[in-house]
């Protein structure tokens, strides 16, 4: 029997992020609650936001991801609603909890917008889950759908990708492949899992990209305190040490990450990017999923594989 005879909802599940200059701030507030992080920190981040008139990307993508998903499913005759709540922002997941109950909803799947195993990329968000059910009586079972990072759903949009940025490159640079994702801290639970499978889509997608060609992972957008160990090395100390061995041109490819969002936009767009320039550095970024057709197609997938939950 599928997942999909078992659930009456999908449920995409994401990071959320603001929608104008003054959703900034209280935005920031809420990702960091807990973590004692001072005002002029935020301020500080929040400036990054305000370069892109204080709107992330990440809600008008999920807008679209989810209507490409309801798409998808209509395209293959699967009869679900496909609805849509974030941790940080709106519409918040307590709030679309709320509203899926309303609705008669009794058993959903969750497709959350991170691909991989680990404590911030997978733990965390059925740690939300929970909590949202927790706000709302008599509600809906929510049972995540598995890991996807090694799906070809998943990997095959980005040897494309990958192939079309090193495309970018001119002919004669030495180049270099640099995979990259979020950083994260080397005490978090689940960070071996998370690193390995990095490595693994890494592997997979250089090995048809550019078969034989060198490859090296780096990582980005970390936030922690400098006398707290997170992995390393970060992409711009990378592209550093790059130039310092040669390499002329550099090809990025954030296999971290679903969509463009702003640590994308930001961090690699304008951060990296920029200090390739400084360096004299051919600089191209590989595309993100997003709303590629296979990649649309990977809730579909996963709820119509057979298995237990």
């Amino acid at each position: 029997m599928s997942r999909a005879s078992t659930y009456d909802a999908l449920l995409l599940v994401s990071f959320g992020g603001p929608e104008g200059p003054d959703d900034v701030i209280p935005f920031l507030e809420n990702v960091t609650r807990g973590r004692n992080i001072p005002r002029e920190r935020l301020e500080q981040v929040g400036e990054h936001y305000h370069l892109f008139g204080g709107v992330s990307p990440i809600n008008r993508q999920c807008r679209e991801l989810k209507a490409a998903i309801e798409a998808d499913f209509a395209a293959h005759g699967l009869d679900l609603p496909v609805y849509w709540g974030n941790r940080n922002w709106d519409p918040y997941l307590a709030d679309t909890v709320r509203r899926m109950k309303d609705d008669g909803i009794r058993h959903a799947a969750a497709f959350v917008t991170s691909a991989y195993s680990g404590y911030s990329t997978n733990d965390q968000y059925m740690e939300d889950i929970a909590r949202a059910r927790a706000q709302v009586p008599d509600a809906p079972l929510i049972d995540k759908l598995p890991v996807y990072c090694l799906r070809p759903g998943f990997v095959d949009p980005y040897v494309d990708a990958v192939r079309d940025a090193l495309a970018e490159l001119p002919a004669d640079a030495t180049r270099r492949l640099v995979f990259t994702a979020h950083s994260v801290p080397l005490s978090q639970p689940g960070r071996e899992d998370y690193v390995a499978e990095l490595n693994e889509v890494a592997r997979r997608v250089a090995g048809r990209a550019v078969p034989g060609g060198p490859w090296t992972l780096a990582y980005q957008s970390r936030s922690g305190p400098p006398s707290q160990p997170w992995l390393e090395p970060d992409i711009v100390d990378h592209l550093e040490s790059l130039d310092a061995e040669g390499v002329t041109a550099v090809a990025v490819a954030p296999i971290g990450f679903v969509s463009d969002h702003m640590e994308v936009e930001y961090d690699l767009d304008i951060e990296a990017a920029g200090r390739a320039a400084k360096l004299g550095m051919a600089f191209a970024r590989a595309r993100t999923p997003y709303t590629d057709p296979r990649f649309v197609a990977l809730p579909r997938e996963l709820l119509l594989e057979d298995g237990a939950r």
